[in-house]
């Protein structure tokens, strides 16, 4: 057994850039590069990337899977080829989505899975809103249920109302009856 270590880098780093190189061979716009093992356990990292037109994205996509083709590393799968406004590549270590920049803004992938920015800035999280304890042996009454008159404070259960007699059928002209 051997202890000497590999000189090589490891497969993920040489997957993401050979996935960035090929994203910049494309001129593809505005690409992010995100860490998710913190976040995740279905991928490392994540690349996002815009393309100008839908033909763009989808040629980017496929220069993508080819470079990474001719790199030894096989993609698992394609995504979204056939519309070309969000095609996603699956690396297995590294998930690659490109869209078009109005796809791009209105899922805003950046901000559900980067939490670099989170740790790296300093503020501290939103403080949690304080959930009101019942007092011992008191039930916590609502706003609403404060304002009710005492006469509808305590209606019935939703399901459970009066018995009602059923409205009666229109003849139909056709049966006589």
């Amino acid at each position: 057994m051997s202890t000497r270590k590999s000189t090589r880098p490891p497969a993920r780093a040489a997957l993401v850039k050979t996935v960035v190189a090929a994203l910049d061979e494309m001129k593809a716009v505005n690409v992010k590069v995100m860490d998710v093992r913190a976040v995740t356990d279905v991928s490392d990292c994540m690349v996002v990337a815009s393309g100008n037109s839908d033909r763009h994205v989808k040629s980017i996509a496929d220069r993508v899977v080819e470079r990474t083709k001719q790199a030894g590393f096989r993609p698992l799968g394609v995504e979204g080829e056939r519309d070309g406004e969000w095609v996603l590549v699956d690396c297995n270590d590294v998930i690659v989505h490109v869209m078009l920049p109005r796809v791009r803004e209105f899922y805003a992938l950046e901000s559900l899975w980067d939490v670099a920015p989170k740790a790296a800035s300093g503020k501290k999280p939103p403080a949690r809103r304080k959930v009101a304890k019942k007092a011992a042996g008191k039930p916590a009454r609502s706003k609403t249920a404060a304002k009710r008159p005492a006469s509808r404070a305590k209606a019935a259960p939703r399901g459970k109302t009066a018995a009602r007699k059923p409205a009666p059928r229109a003849k139909s002209r056709r049966t006589g009856g």
